[in-house]
């Protein structure tokens, strides 16, 4: 890792901008695609379909890839789908918390209304 304020060497300006922003850069990706297939404004599988490819290919051709813009592209690319990759998993999550929590309101309503003397 660079110290702050250290050039590296043979790097442009827009090099070292994309190399200092890449992590936003990739989560922001990942938030906007995220919310296009949480209101379904995107097939859920073809993305994630593309989302497996992008990392697959990034694992497989990425170390061949020099050090520079090109390569924080493709990083950019696979971390922002493989954070599109967890989105289903945490909808899933989200959504099962959401019926437990109905689940213990009904059932204590249920208890309530079986015990209150009227």
């Amino acid at each position: 890792m660079l110290e702050p304020g250290v050039i590296e060497h043979r790097q442009s300006r827009f090099g070292r901008w994309l190399r200092e922003r890449r992590v936003a850069i990739a989560v922001w990706i990942a938030v906007i695609e995220g919310l296009l297939l949480i209101v379904h404004a995107l097939p859920r599988l073809l993305t994630l379909a593309i989302a497996v490819a992008v990392v697959v290919v990034f694992f497989w051709l990425g170390h061949r890839l020099r050090p520079g813009p090109v390569r924080d592209v493709a990083w950019i690319a696979a971390v922002s789908q493989a954070f599109v990759m967890l989105v289903p998993i945490l909808a899933i999550v989200v959504g099962t918390l959401a019926l437990v929590a109905v689940g213990i309101l009904a059932i204590l309503a249920l208890a309530l209304l079986f015990t209150s003397r009227s």
